[in-house]
């Protein structure tokens, strides 16, 4: 893989576009009880999700007066609404997108442990010094790639569906929350819209030097798809994660693989560059 990928608290920051082909492992780090420090997301309170619950709150009473709605226009009971752990960090987790995770503390050792003891999920939402964020992706383990004797693990998850964060719940070490299901408009997908990100993916791992599997065309879900090979910010990807078009992602795929292709050129030009000024400089 051409170009170094650094590594700070978690948060992986890229120097040059490039495609994922091994990742380190995330850890989350907590100070005290009520400040936690998340990958490296920075200090996220508490109180940043009494935010989401109170506006959560709000939504279901004016829903409950008859003036509230969701996209499809009907009122969604909390009987219908699944309770699942979430796991705040400072990534973006996409659907079909792979991640390797460093699990330490208490808390979230007894969260992953239940999740693959019952086969569950559970939902990794992003955490950055703005607070955590409403949407977010339900991981599955999909493979457990070390134990360690005190407990810790290094686990591989893997994304899936999207939710949205509703109610927040209380009663367990980890937080948790009552949480819908994030559907796309149902719209159809121009063709050329696919074929630009296809072709804006394949023009970055060429430059590259990746080979990664040739992407499904008539995936409903191809925007994830390519975004999950890419480092890109996670401000990009919660964009990706929240938008309920798919033929809107597959524009800003195209747009984010292009930037990554031209940033990645212009990097190895100043490389360039630099190197032949050091010969310069040695030779004289």
């Amino acid at each position: 893989m051409d170009g170094p990928v650094a590594q700070r608290l978690g948060e992986r920051v890229v120097h040059e576009p490039v495609l994922v082909d091994e990742r380190q492992a995330v850890e989350a780090r907590a100070l005290h009880d009520d400040l936690e420090m998340v990958a490296a997301a920075g200090a996220v309170l508490d109180v940043e999700l009494v935010r989401v619950r109170k506006r959560a709150a709000q939504q279901r009473f004016e829903a409950l007066d008859g003036h509230g709605h969701h996209g499809t226009g009907a009122v969604v009971p909390l009987a219908a609404m699944e309770e699942i752990g979430l796991f705040p960090l400072g990534i973006v987790l996409l659907p079909t997108e792979r991640v390797p995770l460093h699990i330490f503390e208490p808390r979230y050792r007894e969260l992953i442990g239940e999740c693959m003891e019952d086969d569950a999920e559970f939902g990794l939402l992003y955490a950055d010094e703005e607070g955590v964020r409403e949407v977010g992706t339900r991981a599955r383990v999909a493979d457990v790639l070390e134990r360690f004797d005190d407990g810790r693990l290094n686990i591989l998850v893997e994304g899936g569906e999207r939710f949205r964060v509703e109610n927040m719940t209380r009663g367990r070490s980890f937080m948790t929350a009552l949480v819908e299901d994030v559907v796309d408009e149902p719209e159809p997908v121009d063709p050329e819209a696919a074929a630009r990100a296809i072709g804006a993916f394949r023009a970055l791992a060429t430059l590259a030097g990746a080979d990664p599997e040739d992407p499904d065309e008539s995936s409903p879900v191809l925007s994830y798809e390519l975004a999950a090979q890419v480092e890109l910010a996670p401000a990009a990807k919660q964009v990706l994660l929240e938008s309920s078009s798919e033929q809107e992602r597959l524009e800003r795929v195209a747009e984010l693989l292009d930037g990554a292709r031209k940033l990645l050129i212009a990097a190895r030009e100043l490389s360039d560059h630099a190197k032949r000024n050091g010969s310069r400089l040695a030779s004289s």
